[in-house]
Parts: C-alpha cells; sequence; structure tokens
C-alpha cells in the first residue's frame, strides 16, 4: 500500500445517514444525524444529554492546512500520514485530563474510532480564543515594527523575540466574518479587544456579559492544564487557540463548555523544552511545516500578505510539495502525540473502511 492510499483526505463523501448537507471544514467533515438516530444513539448509549439533544459524526482527515490554504504532496499524497489521528489523540487525552480535574464539559459525547468523534450540537461562541505565554508569531512581528498594544493590551518595552511574557496574555480574535460590530473590521480571524466583546456580547455569541468572565476562566484553566502536564515531558506550551461553545445539559440548562480540539499541534505551539533553554526553537507544532513552506517559495510575502490571497490559493493548488516535508510533518505530530499519550499511536493503513464498519456494526448509523 502507497502512502497515498494511507492518508484519509476526502471524508465528506462517507455513507453516514443524514438528512441535512454534510459540512466540511479544513480538517473535518460534520455529518448531523437524523432527529430519529440522535434520540436513538442517547437512549442506547446512555449520553448525558437531554433526549431531543442534535448529535452529529465529526470524522477528521489527514488534510493538512496552514496560511488558509490545504496543501498537497508529490506521488497523489493529499494528507499528512496519521495526522488526523494524533490530532485526535492529543484532544482526547487532554479532554480525559480536564474531566479528571473538574474542567468544564467539552461537546464530544463518543469516540467509536481513532478519526471520529460523536459530538452533542453546540451554539458556538464566535472568537477564537488565544493565549499566549511567549512572544511569537504575530505577536513579535507587530512588537517588532514597534507596536505596543496587542489586542488592547499594553506590552512593555525591551521583550526579546521567543521570550516568556510576564503573565498569560488572552488576545482573542474573531472566528468568522462578523459584520455590523463598531470596530471590528468585516473579516475573518482579526485581533480584537475585550473592550469590543463586553460593549458587543451579544454578538459574539454570549448569553451574558458575565460569560466573557467564564470563558477566560476556562481558556486559562485549560492552557494551565495542558502546560503543567507538557512541562513533565520537557516541552513548552507557547501558545494556543481554545473554542467555546453552550450546550443544554439534562436539566435544560445552558452551560459553556469546551469546543473542536485542544491543545494540538494543529492549534498550539509546542517547543521543545532543552533545546529552548539552549536559546535554540525547535517545534513540535504545525508552526514548523508554516516555516517550511516560507523557505520553500522564494516570495514568502505571498504567504504573509492577506492581500495576496488569490497568489497564495494558486500556490497551494498548483505546486505538489516534497514528499519529504509531508514526511517530516509526520514525524513530527506522531512524535508529539506518542510522547503526549505515553504510548504508539494507533495509525490505521484504511482508515475509511474502518470507520465505514464501525458507525455500520456499533451505532447503526450506515445502511
Amino acid at each position: 500500500m502507497s502512502l497515498a492510499d494511507k492518508v484519509l483526505a476526502v471524508n465528506n463523501d462517507l455513507p453516514i445517514r443524514t438528512d441535512k448537507p454534510v459540512h466540511s471544514g479544513k480538517v473535518r467533515s460534520v455529518y448531523w444525524l437524523t432527529e430519529a438516530d440522535s434520540a436513538r444513539l442517547i437512549k442506547e448509549k446512555g449520553y448525558p444529554v437531554a433526549p431531543d439533544a442534535p448529535l452529529a459524526v465529526m470524522v477528521i482527515s489527514d488534510r493538512i492546512s496552514a496560511f488558509d490554504c490545504i496543501w498537497t504532496g508529490e506521488g497523489g499524497m493529499r494528507g499528512v500520514p496519521g495526522k488526523g489521528a494524533a490530532l485526535n489523540a492529543i484532544a482526547n487525552h487532554w479532554f480525559g485530563l480536564f474531566k479528571e480535574q473538574g474542567l468544564a464539559d467539552s461537546h464530544i459525547l463518543d469516540i467509536p474510532h481513532p478519526a471520529v468523534w460523536i459530538v452533542q450540537k453546540a451554539r458556538p461562541v464566535k472568537i477564537e480564543a488565544i493565549a499566549r505565554q511567549y512572544i511569537t508569531g504575530s505577536m513579535w512581528r507587530a512588537y517588532s515594527k514597534g507596536e505596543r498594544e496587542f489586542c488592547g493590551i499594553e506590552l512593555p518595552d525591551g521583550l526579546q523575540k521567543d521570550q516568556k511574557l510576564p503573565e498569560l496574555l488572552i488576545t482573542p480574535s474573531t472566528k468568522g466574518i462578523l459584520t455590523g460590530i463598531p470596530g471590528v473590521p468585516e473579516a475573518d480571524d482579526v485581533n480584537i479587544t475585550r473592550k469590543n466583546i463586553e460593549d458587543n456580547f451579544a454578538a459574539f455569541g454570549f448569553h451574558s456579559e458575565d460569560d466573557i468572565a467564564q470563558y477566560e476562566k476556562l481558556l486559562k484553566e485549560g492552557f494551565d492544564v495542558i502546560s503543567a502536564a507538557l512541562a513533565k515531558l520537557d516541552q513548552v506550551f507557547v501558545d494556543t487557540k481554545f473554542e467555546f461553545g453552550y450546550v443544554t445539559d439534562t436539566d435544560g440548562k445552558e452551560k459553556l463548555i469546551y469546543m473542536d480540539e485542544v491543545g494540538t499541534p494543529d492549534s498550539s505551539r509546542i517547543w521543545e523544552g532543552e533545546q529552548y533553554r539552549n536559546g535554540k526553537v525547535v517545534e513540535n507544532s504545525k508552526e514548523g511545516f508554516r516555516q517550511a513552506l516560507l523557505n520553500h517559495f522564494p516570495d514568502p510575502d505571498i504567504l504573509l500578505n492577506k492581500d495576496r490571497m488569490d497568489e497564495r490559493e494558486a500556490l497551494a493548488r498548483d505546486n505538489e510539495l516534497p514528499e519529504s516535508m509531508l514526511m517530516d510533518v509526520s514525524a513530527t505530530y506522531v512524535g508529539i502525540a506518542e510522547k503526549i499519550i505515553g504510548g504508539k499511536l494507533e495509525i490505521s493503513d484504511n482508515p475509511k473502511a474502518e470507520v465505514i464498519q464501525v458507525l455500520r456494526d456499533g451505532y447503526g448509523l450506515i445502511d
């Protein structure tokens, strides 16, 4: 079997029973279950949700996105072997740790297969909740140009690239294109301030102004749990992005929960501790792939400049990356996953066939 055959690149064509369109994002596809199947599974599996809660099957792919584009490789490689399994395994591990330590719930109800989550429908907060413990990436780029305010936070003079910040900073950005909010550009992923959120909390999907402090509390709690666990592995948790949403519990009450994945190489920067102490940054996250792309193409401004998006999309569409670049990403993702879970990562040779079998035989979702 070739490397290309082991990659789950297309995940929106599974014969899962649904009466709604399949939503396919950069990495995951979401299949909304019928009301009958949702109610049946809640009863059969004993999921701790309201009897009429809408459920979905989320299937992760091995696709790799960076700079808002999907990248492919030579030899028909449409993704990175083991990437999806690594992401799910890491997120599952952290959510398990959150549960042990009494943090908020996530929307994940069941894990039928390493590539699959069964989730409760959540009403998302329209914020990319970003926490930063070190100054790097876009924050450093702005700081190095002389900017001393970032997301409404005043930064002191004299900071050096990649140094630890005096405190954990919350630097939110928009999730999706939001319209009609004063002072917030109508574009995806633009930095916002806490005051922007306070003045327009309903537009961002919060039920009350008090929930702003609650999301910040959950973000800090989750960050601290992951950071402490990674420190024991001599890994530095640099920054990360969480997402939050509301669900209705079995008593009919609304509660704020963690959504999507947490603490993965896709959503976080993770550095090798020993190398960092020696003055060198070695990435155990997608940032390493981003840097490789910047070095691979002769005009890196195409990847960094949002005004050149058409050129960037053409670059991703028309250029197959060397197989070695994608296998380097595979080694990074599998390596950090196995460190975190403390064992061998389960990677399927034929993930699509396995997913179909388990959802048919164990869940009755495929005719």
